[in-house]
C-alpha cells in the first residue's frame, strides 16, 4: 500500500482570515475568533539564502529587571524532540524560564507554562508533536490561563505555523530556532495580550551570548556553531538552522573552562557540522581542529564533538585528535550510503571511495577509535546493487553502532521532488538488513575487549539492576559492572569480562582519580 503525500494546501487558506492591523512591527490578523500576533513568520525561500551580512556577537542581559519575577510561584515543562542541539536550546530556555521565576515540574496540570521543543528532521517527528497537540488541548479548556508554545525546528517551516493556525489556534506562542533569547518578551507578550503570538525568524539573528542555561549531571553540551551550508538534497536543516555562523573561540574556551571549574566531567561540543567551524571567520584563520588543540588543554577529563561532515573532516584535524589527553577515541561520522552514485543524488559531495580513505587515516593515527554513524535506506532511486554498497561498507568500516533511518521524504528540499521508485517493502527489508550486519560489527567489536582494562565514567544505576552500574568508555560504548552508587559521577577501571551486543559486561579494579 503506497502511502499517500499530505496535502499542505489546506493549510495556506486563509481565505476566513480578517487582517486587524499591519504596521512596521507585523500584523494581526483574526482565524475563527482567535486574535494571532505575528510579528514575523517563516519563509522557505529568504531561509534558504546565504547572504554576506556580517554576524554581530551580543553580550547582554537576556532577562530584563522586568521581567524576572512574572513567574513567581509558577511552573514549566518543556517537552524536547530530537537532537543534541534541540537539547541544548531546552537547556537555555529552561535558563530563561528560570530567571524569570519560574520553577520546573512534571505534572502538566500543574505546568503554568508548556513549551515543545520540535524536530522537523521526519515526518514522524512532526506527527508525534501534532498528537501531543490534540492532548494539550484539552488541558488548555480545563486551564485556559496555560500558556502553550511550540517551537524548535518545526516552528521554522511555513506549512506548519499555518497548520497550527488553522487547526490549533489554542497554542499561545510560536517561535524558531534564531530568537530563542527573546523567550521572556514572548512570553510577556502571550501574557498580557491574550493573543497567538508568531515570531519565527527566517534569517538568522546575531550570536547571542551569556544565555543562562540550567544543566544537570556530570555532561554538559557547549554550541560552538550554528546552522549548515551543506544543503543535503534530503534535509530540511540549513532552512530551519540557518546559515553557518561560529561563536568566537574566546567565548566557547571560557565557557568550557567554567564548566571545568563547575566540576563537570565531559562536555559535547556541538554543531550541525562542527567540521565547518571557523570557516566563516574573516579575522583569523582559526579551524576546528585548532579549537580542539586549545581545548585539549583545559582540565576536564573528557571532551565528545557531534556532528561531523566527512567532506570538512582534514588531516589536521586527525593529527590533533590523535594526541589524544581529554579527546576521547569516538567519533561520530555520518556516511549516509555506500554508493557513490547515490552520494552524489544526496549532493554528501564525497566518494564512497574517499570517505573510505579519510576511514583508514583516522584508524591509522587513532588504532583504538570507535566509529557511529548515520546510515539512509531507500533513497529515491536507490536500487539494489547500490544497496549492496552500502552493505560492503559497513562491513569494511566496522562501526560500532549507527543511526539507521528509511528515507522520510521533507517538503521544500529537493529530494521530496525526486520520484520515489523504492517500495516500501523493500525499504523495510534493505532497513532489516542492515540493522542486522550493524548488530554483528557491535558484537565483534564487543568481543575484542574482552580481557581489556578500560576507563568508565559511571553515569548512573542501571535501569533493571540498582547493584549494577552503568557508564560509558572513552569510545563510548555502554558498560555494566557491580558497584556502589556513590561512584557515580567519578572515572573507575574496570576489567571487561563478558560482551553482549549494545552493552559490555566487567568488574571494577580500583576508583580512580576523578571524582
Amino acid at each position: 500500500m503506497t502511502k499517500q503525500s499530505k496535502d499542505y494546501s489546506k493549510y495556506f487558506d486563509f481565505s476566513d482570515a480578517k487582517v486587524l492591523s499591519e504596521d512596521e512591527f507585523g500584523k494581526k490578523i483574526r482565524i475563527k475568533g482567535r486574535e494571532i500576533n505575528i510579528i514575523s513568520e517563516p519563509n522557505h525561500r529568504q531561509e534558504k539564502q546565504r547572504g554576506k551580512q556580517d554576524v554581530q556577537v551580543l553580550y547582554g542581559n537576556a532577562v530584563p529587571d522586568e521581567l524576572r519575577g512574572i513567574g513567581e510561584d509558577k511552573y514549566y515543562i518543556i517537552y524536547t524532540f530530537g537532537c543534541q542541539m534541540n537539547e541544548h536550546d531546552t537547556e537555555t530556555m529552561k535558563g530563561l524560564l528560570e530567571e524569570m521565576g519560574y520553577r520546573s515540574t512534571e505534572d502538566r496540570k500543574v505546568a503554568d507554562i508548556i513549551l515543545m521543543n520540535t524536530c522537523a528532521i521526519r515526518e514522524n517527528a512532526e506527527d508525534k508533536v501534532f498528537g501531543e497537540l490534540g492532548h494539550l488541548m484539552h488541558l488548555k479548556t480545563e486551564k485556559p490561563s496555560l500558556l502553550l508554545g511550540v517551537c524548535g525546528c518545526m516552528a521554522q517551516e511555513e506549512n506548519v505555523v499555518n497548520r497550527i493556525l488553522q487547526k490549533h489556534g489554542f497554542v499561545d506562542m510560536i517561535f524558531g530556532t534564531h530568537n530563542i533569547h527573546r523567550l521572556p518578551h514572548l512570553i510577556k507578550e502571550a501574557m498580557f495580550s491574550k493573543e497567538l503570538v508568531v515570531d519565527v525568524w527566517s534569517k538568522e539573528g546575531d550570536i547571542i551570548e551569556n544565555l543562562p542555561k540550567k544543566r544537570e549531571g556530570m555532561r554538559a553540551w557547549v554550541n560552538i556553531m550554528y546552522g549548515c551550508d551543506k544543503f543535503c538534497t534530503y534535509c530540511i536543516v540549513p532552512f530551519t538552522r540557518g546559515k553557518e555562523r561560529s561563536r568566537r573561540p574566546e567565548d566557547v574556551i571560557a565557557e568550557v573552562r567554567d564548566l571545568a571549574r563547575q566540576g563537570f566531567k565531559e562536555v559535547t561540543l556541538l554543531g550541525q557540522n562542527v567540521n565547518a567551524y571557523g570557516k566563516d571567520f574573516s579575522d583569523i584563520t582559526y579551524s576546528f581542529a585548532d579549537l580542539m588543540d586549545d581545548i585539549r588543554g583545559i582540565d576536564i577529563p573528557r571532551v565528545r564533538f557531534t556532528t561531523s561532515h566527512p567532506r570538512d573532516f582534514d588531516d589536521q584535524l586527525v593529527q590533533v585528535l590523535a594526541k589524544g589527553g581529554n579527546l576521547v577515541e569516538h567519533i561520530h561520522l555520518p556516511v549516509q550510503s555506500g554508493s557513490t552514485e547515490i552520494l552524489k543524488k544526496m549532493s554528501r559531495k564525497y566518494t564512497r571511495a574517499s570517505y573510505l580513505e579519510l576511514v583508514g587515516k583516522i584508524k591509522e593515527a587513532i588504532p583504538n577509535v570507535g566509529l557511529t554513524s548515520d546510515i539512509i535506506v531507500g533513497f529515491p532511486g536507490e536500487t539494489d546493487e547500490q544497496f549492496e554498497d552500502t552493505m560492503t561498507l559497513v562491513h569494511e568500516v566496522g562501526f560500532d553502532s549507527a543511526f539507521t533511518f528509511i528515507y522520510s521524504p521533507r517538503e521544500g528540499t529537493p529530494a521530496a521532488i525526486m520520484e520515489d521508485n523504492v517500495p516500501m517493502e523493500v525499504k523495510k527489508v534493505r532497513l532489516q538488513r542492515l540493522n542486522e550486519a550493524i548488530k554483528d560489527n557491535s558484537r565483534m567489536n564487543n568481543e575484542k575487549m574482552c580481557g581489556q582494562v578500560v576507563e568508565v565514567l559511571v553515569e548512573g544505576e542501571s535501569k533493571n539492576n540498582v547493584s549494577v552500574l552503568a557508564g560509558r568508555t572513552r569510545s563510548n560504548k555502554l558498560v555494566h559492572f557491580e558497584g556502589s552508587s556513590d561512584l557515580i559521577g567519578s572515572i573507575v577501571q574496570v576489567k571487561i569480562s563478558d560482551a553482549m551486543t549494545w552493552y559490555i559486561k566487567g568488574e571494577i579494579m580500583e576508583s580512580v582519580a576523578v571524582n
